[in-house]
Parts: C-alpha cells; sequence; structure tokens
C-alpha cells in the first residue's frame, strides 16, 4: 500500500549480518508502504543492498586497503574474530580487557573515520528519518536535521539495570556474587576510553551520553529486540521510550527446501540445524569438531558453515553451505546448535524451538545463560565441554516433550505479537510526525 506521505528512511547497521539483516526486515516493510529506503553500509557489502532495490551509500570505516573491494560483507569483523579467537577460551572478567575493550574500540575508531562521510550522505539524501543499529553511537546520525531511532538488536542487556546481571558477564540472574567484580572490572578497563569517546560525541554537536554507555538512550524512539517470554522484564522493566520488538524475522529469504539426503531419516533421527553464525564460523577447528561429534550420531544435520566453508568437512549425515537461508530453515528442524547471537536466539524462539548454545563472545555468554536458566535450552562451555555433553544435550532436548509443546506455545505468541511491523510502525510514525513539523 503506498504510503500518503513517502518517507526518506536512513538506516546504517553494524557491518556483520546480524544487525544488517534485522534492518533488512524493517526496510522491506517500509518499502512495501511507499517509503524510500536508503542504507549506509559499509564498503565490503557493495551490492548487496542494491539489488534487494535500496539504495546503497557505502561507508569506509578504515582507510581501504588495496583489494578491499572485492571482500565478502561483514569481512572486517571475521577477521577481527579469527585473529582474537584465543580470547573466547578465558573467562569472561578476563576478555572484558583483551577483547570487550578492543572491539569498542575498533568500532569507535570507525565512528571517527566515518564521521565526515555520513554527514555527506545525511546532506544528499535529507531523510526524514535516520535508524542506528549499533552499540556505539555515530554523532552524524545524531545531529541530523531528522529524528534518530536506536534499535538494540545485539544485546539484551545493553540496557544496563541495578537488578539485571552485566552485560557481556554470562553470570546468572540468581546468584549476584560475582557482579559487582565483574562491573568493577569494566570500569578500570572501559573507563578511559568512554570518557574520550563521550567527548569527541560531544564535540561533535551530540549531547553526552549515559555514564559508561556508549549509545544514548534520549531519542525520538528506542527499539528492542528480544522476546517478552525471555525478557527481564521484573529485574528491569523498560520505560515508555521504549517499543518491545519480541522479534525482528525478515520476510525475503529465499525458500530452503530441505535435501533428501537428510530429509529421508529414521524415525528415532531429529533434524538439526547447526550454526555458529557468520562470525563464530571463522573458527574453523571448532566447527570442524562440533562436525565431527555431531556425525557419530543418528541424527540429521543442516549446517551454516560459515566463512571458512571450504576448510569444513561435513559427515555423511549433514548437508550444508556457506551461508543458508537461516528463516526458513529453524522452522523445519527440531533443535538449533548456535553461538547464542541475539539474531539466532530470537529468531528460534520466534519459530518454538529448543536451543543448545555455544557461546564465543559478546552477547551470547548472556543469551547462553539466559536461555539455560529459563529452561529454554542448554548452555555448554563452547571448549571444555566433552564429546558426550553436547550428545547427552541434544538428547535431553529432544526427548523433553513438554518443553516442545511449551516453546512451540511461545512461538505461536512471539509470532502473533509481529514484531517487524511493530518496529517498521515506529519508524514510519516518527518520519511522519518530523514531516509535519515542518509543514
Amino acid at each position: 500500500m503506498a504510503a500518503a506521505q513517502p518517507l526518506t528512511v536512513m538506516f546504517w547497521p553494524e557491518s556483520a549480518y546480524g544487525p544488517t539483516n534485522q534492518c533488512i526486515g524493517l526496510a522491506s516493510i517500509l518499502r512495501e508502504r511507499g517509503h524510500s529506503i536508503v542504507f549506509a553500509a559499509e564498503s565490503s557489502w557493495a551490492g548487496k543492498l542494491s539489488a534487494l532495490g535500496f539504495i546503497e551509500e557505502l561507508v569506509d570505516l578504515a582507510e581501504p586497503a588495496e583489494g578491499a573491494q572485492d571482500e565478502d560483507p561483514g569481512k572486517f569483523w571475521t577477521d577481527f574474530i579469527a585473529e582474537t579467537s584465543p580470547e573466547f577460551r578465558k573467562p569472561t572478567i578476563d576478555q572484558l580487557a583483551t577483547f570487550i575493550q578492543p572491539t569498542y574500540q575498533a568500532l569507535i575508531d570507525g565512528a571517527k573515520y566515518c564521521e565526515p562521510r555520513l554527514r555527506e550522505i545525511i546532506s544528499t539524501h535529507r531523510p526524514d528519518v535516520i535508524v542506528e543499529d549499533n552499540v556505539v553511537l555515530f554523532p552524524a546520525l545524531a545531529t541530523a536535521d531528522a529524528p534518530f531511532v536506536r534499535i538494540v538488536s545485539c544485546s539484551p542487556l545493553e540496557i544496563l539495570g541495578p537488578d539485571v546481571p552485566p552485560p557481556f558477564s554470562g553470570l546468572p540472574s540468581a546468584d549476584r556474587s560475582e557482579w559487582d567484580a565483574y562491573r568493577a572490572e569494566f570500569e578500570r578497563t572501559h573507563r578511559a576510553m568512554w570518557a574520550d569517546f563521550n567527548g569527541w560525541v560531544q564535540a561533535q554537536g551530540a549531547d553526552a551520553l549515559p555514564d559508561l554507555e556508549f549509545m544514548p538512550r534520549a531519542t525520538a524512539a528506542n527499539l528492542y529486540v528480544y522476546p517478552a517470554e525471555a525478557d527481564y522484564r521484573e529485574a528491569r522493566p523498560l520505560d515508555e521510550s521504549w517499543t518491545r520488538m519480541d522479534s525482528s524475522v525478515r520476510e525475503n529469504d529465499e525458500e530452503y527446501v530441505v535435501p533428501d539426503e537428510v530429509a529421508d531419516r529414521p524415525e528415532d533421527s531429529a533434524l538439526i540445524y547447526l550454526s555458529l553464525g557468520s562470525l563464530g564460523g571463522a573458527d574453523v577447528a571448532l566447527m570442524q569438531r562440533l562436525v565431527d561429534v555431531l556425525g557419530t550420531t543418528r541424527h540429521r544435520f543442516i549446517v551454516s558453515k560459515g566463512p571458512q566453508a571450504d576448510r569444513i568437512t561435513l559427515a555423511d549425515n549433514m548437508v550444508g553451505e556457506q551461508m543458508l537461508p537461516q528463516t526458513k530453515v529453524i522452522p523445519q528442524v527440531d533443535l538449533v546448535i548456535s553461538h547464542g547471537g541475539n539474531n539466532t536466539v530470537t529468531e528460534t524462539l520466534h519459530f518454538g524451538k529448543p536451543l543448545i548454545i555455544l557461546p564465543l563472545f559478546w552477547d551470547q555468554y548472556e543469551n547462553a545463560q539466559r536461555i539455560d536458566e529459563l529452561g529454554y535450552g542448554v548452555r555448554l562451555d563452547t571448549y571444555a565441554s566433552t564429546d558426550a555433553d553436547l550428545t547427552g544435550a541434544v538428547e535431553q532436548l529432544l526427548a523433553d516433550s513438554d518443553l516442545r509443546r511449551r516453546l512451540s506455545t511461545i512461538g505461536e505468541a512471539v509470532r502473533a505479537r509481529d514484531g517487524l511491523r511493530v518496529g517498521a510502525d515506529v519508524i514510519e510514525r516518527v518520519g511522519l510526525a518530523h514531516r509535519t513539523s515542518l509543514a
């Protein structure tokens, strides 16, 4: 249906598949309503967003290297993860100095580098509303003559609170004994960087950031992607400035037909989806170990092999590709084995499936812990768990018919709330209000 007042909506997602796909889902609905969509996208996405019918404006986050135009989408973060993967074997409190802080610093460096380019894009397209899905602020977006909408799709604990575990920690909700030590280490490792970034943000004309937070809360609208059934609603209620998108499952993935090799299986065999995401899949040794262990079971597997696909050898009870249309695969399987990225977790709950989570970094620890403590799945130690731990978790979840029924009911409720359109409605409403105010 054509919009009565067509808007220009600009999206700026983090250069990773999760946030970008999430924004594609929202943008597709807004385009169907007659609005013009501009994607500012990190340069490795060249041609990928324009192929979907969006206006594509490329942005470098650092001085381009020779041959950078031939990189795969998100290659910057794939390389970064591959180089730092040894850090993932450390306790989360130790990762604050060696992984979390350097990751924030890389994002901040990118924000500083591309500030002039983002201002140029905004000046060219004069958007009616600007949407950012990232974990650090790019001040050009918040200082433009257009309302700024923030999306939290990376981590449910990005919105802090005294009665919820600290972000990235993977600490349990019911045991606060380690919370204070973790928060103290976060401040020690992040305070100086945050102060420098906050000063730079203000120098660009934006408001000061909340203490030790890297994104503003005072925006035209805040969208929060996490199912109510899994959220910390009582421990950390969100105020009226937030709109919950229980899930954000894009609708433009190509259909997926389960190949005969795994569709035809014994009666006691389940169909399972294995994915460590576009970044986790860069750990080839881990992926191959999981494949080898799961290859000994009677079950059948669909494997998203990730960016190093040509280095991973699948077992006879498996099929897979480098990338798969995940939102079309998950509804057809009985169980999901995942790294615990927010996109995969919310999509899995959207379709009402149990989860085994082997977290690697960032939000994955807290998602793994939350799914485990709510009984929606099992958290495993990614590197210390045994082969028997993994195969035992598979059998445990497949045998739990009560859990499967409960998750099916949750999935029906999440789908009925239609988070994708809830989010699109908010963005559209903000843009129309801005347009009206200028009339």
